[in-house]
C-alpha cells in the first residue's frame, strides 16, 4: 500500500538493534489508522512484511536482516552515489573530462523563443 517512507523511518528511529515485523507494523498501523480511513492490521503487517523480505535481498538495499529472526534495520555501509561536479575554470581536470563538458555545451543549445 505505499508504506515504504515510513518504514524507513521507524527504522531509523530504531537504531542499530533493529525492530521486529510486528513492531515496525503495529507502529505504521497506529498512525495511519484513523476514524475515516480504518485499516487492518493484517493487511498492514503483510505489506510490511512483504516489503522488508524483497528489499533486504537486494545488494545495495537500505534494509538489512539482523542476527535475530525477522527483525530489521537500516544497514549502514551502503554508500551512497556521489554527486560529481565539474567546474570550466578548473585547470585541473583531466582532458577527457573537459572535452565530455565541453560536448554537453554544445548540445545544451537554448532553442527556447524570446519573449520580446
Amino acid at each position: 500500500m505505499g508504506y515504504e517512507k515510513e518504514i524507513i523511518n521507524v527504522l531509523s528511529e530504531a537504531g542499530r538493534k533493529g525492530l521486529s515485523i510486528k513492531k515496525i507494523a503495529r507502529h505504521i498501523y497506529n498512525n495511519k489508522n484513523s476514524l475515516f480511513d480504518e485499516l487492518s492490521f493484517e493487511d498492514v503487517h503483510k505489506s510490511v512484511a512483504g516489503f522488508l523480505q524483497r528489499n533486504c535481498k537486494k545488494r545495495n538495499s537500505i534494509v538489512e536482516r539482523t542476527q535475530k529472526n525477522g527483525t530489521y534495520r537500516i544497514r549502514v555501509s551502503v554508500r551512497p552515489a556521489q554527486l560529481k561536479l565539474y567546474f570550466d575554470d578548473d585547470d585541473t581536470l583531466d582532458e577527457d573530462v573537459t572535452d565530455r563538458v565541453k560536448d554537453d555545451k554544445k548540445s545544451e543549445q537554448d532553442t527556447s523563443l524570446s519573449l520580446f
